[in-house]
C-alpha cells in the first residue's frame, strides 16, 4: 500500500498503515500507526512512523518527525558507492551498486527509500524478518553508514554527468 504524496520538493511515501487497538477498562481505544518515508530523490532522506487516533493525522505525524530526522545520501553516479550489509533487530539487509541501466531491485520497503533517496540503479536483498517496518529503518540505517563511512574515509562520489562520459570513452 504505497501512496504518493508530492510537497516542497519532498516526496512523501507510506509505507504501511497499520490498524492498531488496546482494550482499556472504559472500552477499547482504536488507532492508526504509519511508516512513512520523506524524500527529496537529490539525496535527502527521512523514515519515520507517526501515530494518531486516525489515518490523516498520523501520516502528518509521520511526515513531521520523517523530516526533523533527514540525513544526506551519498550517491555515486545513479547507484550506491559500495557494498553493505546490516543487520537492525530481527532485519538483515544487504545493498549492492548496480550498474548503469540495471534500475532498483529490491522489495517492498527497500524500494521505497532507496527511490525517494533518488538511488536509480541498485540490487539489494531483505535476508531477515518480512515486517516492512524493520526493513524500512534498517534500509536507513545502511544508508547511514555509507554515509558515515564515506564521510571518514574521504570516498570520491561522480556524478551522473561523469559517469556518462566515462562510459562513453
Amino acid at each position: 500500500m504505497r501512496d504518493q504524496i508530492k510537497t516542497d520538493a519532498f516526496e512523501e511515501k507510506v509505507i504501511q498503515i497499520s490498524r492498531v487497538s488496546k482494550k482499556t477498562k472504559g472500552g477499547n481505544s482504536i488507532g492508526f500507526s504509519v511508516i512513512m518515508v520523506v524524500g527529496d530523490k537529490k539525496g535527502k532522506i527521512g523514515v519515520a512512523k507517526g501515530k494518531a487516533p486516525d489515518v490523516v493525522s498520523a501520516i502528518k505525524k509521520g511526515v513531521r518527525k520523517a523530516k526533523k530526522r533527514m540525513i544526506q545520501v551519498p550517491i555515486d553516479g545513479t547507484t550506491v558507492p559500495f557494498k553493505i550489509f546490516v543487520k537492525k533487530g530481527a532485519a538483515k539487509l544487504l545493498l549492492k551498486p548496480a550498474p548503469k541501466g540495471t534500475g532498483v531491485i529490491a522489495g517492498g520497503p527497500v524500494r521505497a527509500v532507496v527511490e525517494a533517496a533518488g538511488i536509480r540503479d541498485i540490487s539489494s536483498k531483505i535476508l531477515g524478518t518480512n515486517n516492512q517496518a524493520s526493513n524500512a529503518y534498517a534500509t536507513f540505517e545502511a544508508l547511514q553508514q555509507i554515509a558515515r563511512l564515506v564521510k571518514i574515509k574521504g570516498i570520491k562520489l561522480r556524478s551522473v554527468t561523469q559517469v556518462e562520459k566515462q562510459e562513453k570513452d
